[in-house]
């Protein structure tokens, strides 16, 4: 559905209320922003932005509230997302241009509306399984817009899912939603306290019969990425920005590859390194006359 920015005068919205004062409810949605225990205890999101929106609209994820701008105007595009929101029975809230601003954070206008949504379960099951499969695996990310980045990444070149483990950054911070540009929508993300639930994850779907190779990446790698076969199904991991991956995940890995390099720098980010490597893995499938999603 694409963006319009012809405005027209905004129909009545029926069955809302309103918030016009930093008031509970207000401050309750500003903890969903900032408040990373108090968003995951309440299963809830904000997600902003209308490439995001539509793609929430087009997933299974529960969409409980719709929050929007009081106006007098609205573009087409916001009355037709309202219109299909409220047809699910979700919660309506006319509010306050200025307390719109302040939830849409960078905007210097108020969003025309703003979507409350559950927080997918943390079940791995979730993630699809096919001869194809490619996961990227998050060893303690510590930054939310490297997590949302490398969403985008696995979205865009053929991957079918991200786990993250250990104590690491939240994927569904205001902060990655946006990096990920609404790949985070569309993206099954499984947060685990640490490596042992993904590697039982990994035992049973081999005992399963998925031939599944773990291939983590390290500047001692001792395998280029290109000499890698990234055709079968694969979970690739990724290390924390600044210690790499753990011990426990290097144990793990079936190969530990490299990125080959020339200049002066040592290593890529988290983000640039995860993009190219799945990259690599895509070539080599349409090489192979392999397709992925």
């Amino acid at each position: 559905m694409p963006h319009e920015h012809r405005q027209q005068r905004a129909k009545p919205v029926s069955n809302t209320k309103a918030v016009s004062t930093r008031n509970a409810t207000f401050q309750y949605w500003e903890t969903l922003l900032g408040n990373r225990t108090k968003r995951n205890r309440a299963g809830e999101m904000i997600v902003q932005g209308v490439r995001p929106i539509n793609l929430v609209l087009e997933s299974d994820l529960e969409v409980r509230a719709v929050l929007i701008t009081h106006t007098n105007r609205r573009s087409p595009w916001a009355s037709e997302t309202i219109a299909a929101v409220q047809a699910t029975g979700a919660a309506s809230w006319l509010v306050a241009p200025e307390l719109m601003t302040e939830l849409g954070e960078k905007e210097e206008e108020p969003p025309e509306l703003l979507l409350i949504v559950a927080i997918p379960a943390d079940d791995l099951s979730r993630l699809p399984i096919s001869a194809d499969a490619l996961f990227v695996a998050l060893d303690r990310p510590a930054s939310p817009g490297n997590i949302g980045s490398i969403v985008r990444s696995v979205d865009a070149l053929g991957g079918h899912g991200v786990i993250v483990t250990g104590h690491a950054a939240d994927p569904y911070d205001p902060r990655a939603l946006r990096a990920s540009t609404g790949s985070a929508i569309m993206t099954p993300t499984v947060r685990l306290p640490g490596i042992h639930p993904a590697l039982e994850w990994i035992e049973k779907l081999r005992a399963d019969g998925v031939e599944i190779q773990i291939v983590g990446t390290a500047e001692d790698g001792m395998h280029d990425v290109w000499d890698v076969d990234l055709t079968k199904p694969t979970l690739l991991v990724t290390g924390n920005e600044h210690s790499g991956m753990s011990a426990a995940w290097k144990e793990a890995c079936d190969v530990l590859t490299r990125i080959p390099m020339t200049g002066h720098a040592s290593s890529l980010n988290a983000a640039n390194a995860t993009a190219a490597i799945l990259y690599e893995a895509t070539r080599q499938r349409r090489t192979a006359g392999r397709t992925t999603h």
